[in-house]
């Protein structure tokens, strides 16, 4: 059974940081692309970061670029996103995600796999 499991959130003032954690079980990490969305009031969920097993480079969306660093750990299967510099505009749920292949689908329906989320609430 894949298992994707986020832990880390937490309220955190304007300029913090916070890192998140997605332990994964159930299939070989290394075969599956493996990203990190966002689901905020209002907002249909969205991707902030991937990592592509195809080419195996981390790619970003726009919220994420130059705040968010997505890690891999193969060893613990385990991703993490770093966030600095965050805003009261990244309050959200975060969700680790993972689709059937080794791609970035940029859409939330491509994606087979869903952990639970973690909230993230950041106070101005």
């Amino acid at each position: 059974e894949v298992q994707l499991v986020e832990s880390g959130g937490g309220l955190v003032q304007a300029g913090g940081s916070l890192r998140l954690s997605c332990a994964a079980s159930g299939f070989t990490f290394e075969d599956y692309a493996i990203a990190w969305f966002r689901a905020s009031l209002g907002n249909e969920r969205e991707v902030i970061s991937c990592i592509s097993r195809t080419d195996g480079k981390t790619y970003y969306q726009q919220p994420a670029k130059g705040r968010f660093t997505m890690s891999s750990d193969s060893a613990k299967n385990t991703v993490y996103l770093q966030m600095n510099s965050l805003k009261p505009e990244d309050t959200g749920v975060y969700y680790c995600a993972a689709p059937k292949g080794r791609s970035c689908p940029n859409s939330w329906a491509w994606y087979e796999y869903w952990g639970q989320g973690t909230q993230v609430t950041v106070s101005s």
